[in-house]
């Protein structure tokens, strides 16, 4: 070997040597090894062990019983309410979306003599995102398809998209909902119609001779569809119990409007209508996600405006120049006239 070489082996080792017999001997004398810093600490659940909750033993949904004691079933909505439970970052939203739109689904419920349940079907189609989209297209909250949505009396075109805004999407899922209802007479039927769609689930009743939800054949989507919802509810029901506690002020708000129905003859510009009611442009379009564009296509239309100016919007658009049939208000926060 080259003696260049061999000195330069020797140094290596005599370093390597002299850096063991430092830290050895440091250890001896008591010196403490170096720290890496944390700027947090570790999230408590890492530090836990795992805690298996069981489901109730008895559950229903819509007023109506799932039979817990089919194994396969209770294995069905084992899968949903775990999977759910442990994403905790998602059921915390659920939670905070929850503080904003429930309020407003339930008392539509109620008005419709329709299940409060349902509520949790908006949270297990958007997570109650209302911009939410598919793969497959569907949008909003409810996550209409659009011929889903056009028969249900929402309109979508380039200028306008009433999918997205809660309202208008919260209504036509009610009334869609109760037609499913009375058609297959059951409301878990009517949620895996409104799933998989009405011809499906009409093919599968004929076919397989049964109108039990629990022993039809399905696509796997929409058999997991009613036990998700179901999950869905048994922990919102009671968070607490499942290690969610979440504070009254880190609820979302409800965002608050007067509603006022109109007939343009010619578009109208965001700005022009924000300028006129006090706000900004944002302030309007957050309210009407349903105009794509910035402006108000011709047409009748439910205009949403911050709360306590309903009236102000009424006088600007009955004055434009005569070139607006009519304006009305039909909502307020501080004189509620007609919930919308």
């Amino acid at each position: 070997m080259d003696k260049s070489i061999q000195k330069l082996l020797s140094a290596v080792l005599i370093f390597a040597a002299g850096a063991y017999a430092a830290h050895f001997f440091g250890l001896m004398s008591g010196a403490t090894a170096p720290v890496i810093s944390r700027e947090r600490p570790l999230p408590e659940i890492a530090l836990n062990p795992a805690v298996d909750w069981a489901l109730p033993d008895t559950l229903t949904l819509c007023g109506e019983r799932i039979p817990l004691e089919d194994r396969r079933i209770w294995e069905m909505l084992d899968r949903e309410f775990h999977i759910t439970l442990w994403d905790r970052a998602q059921v915390y939203m659920y939670l905070k979306r929850a503080g904003r739109y429930f309020d407003s689904i339930s008392s539509k419920l109620v008005a419709a003599e329709m299940p409060d349940d349902l509520k949790y079907l908006a949270v297990a189609e958007s997570a109650l995102i209302t911009h939410s989209r598919s793969n497959k297209g569907a949008r909003g909250p409810w996550q209409f398809m659009v011929l889903a949505a056009r028969s249900n009396g929402l309109r979508r075109n380039g200028a306008i998209d009433e999918r997205l805004n809660f309202e208008q999407s919260t209504e036509a899922a009610i009334r869609n909902l109760k037609r499913l209802h009375d058609k297959f007479g059951s409301w878990a039927l009517a949620m895996a119609a409104y799933n998989g769609g009405e011809t499906r689930l009409r093919r599968a009743i004929q076919e397989q001779n049964t109108s039990d939800y629990y022993r039809l054949n399905l696509p796997i989507e929409t058999e997991r569809y009613l036990f998700r919802i179901a999950a869905i509810k048994i922990i919102m029901e009671n968070p607490e119990k499942y290690g969610y506690a979440l504070p009254n002020e880190e609820l979302y708000r409800p965002i608050r409007y007067d509603a006022v129905h109109t007939r343009l003859k010619r578009p109208l510009d965001l700005v022009e209508l924000a300028a006129a009611v006090g706000t900004d442009f944002k302030g309007i379009k957050e309210r009407n996600p349903q105009f794509l564009r910035d402006y108000i296509p011709p047409g009748e239309h439910t205009l949403f405006v911050p709360p306590g100016s309903g009236m102000a919007a009424v006088n600007f658009l009955a004055g434009i120049n005569g070139k607006i049939a009519w304006a009305r208000l039909v909502r307020s926060e501080r004189n509620p006239i007609k919930r919308h």
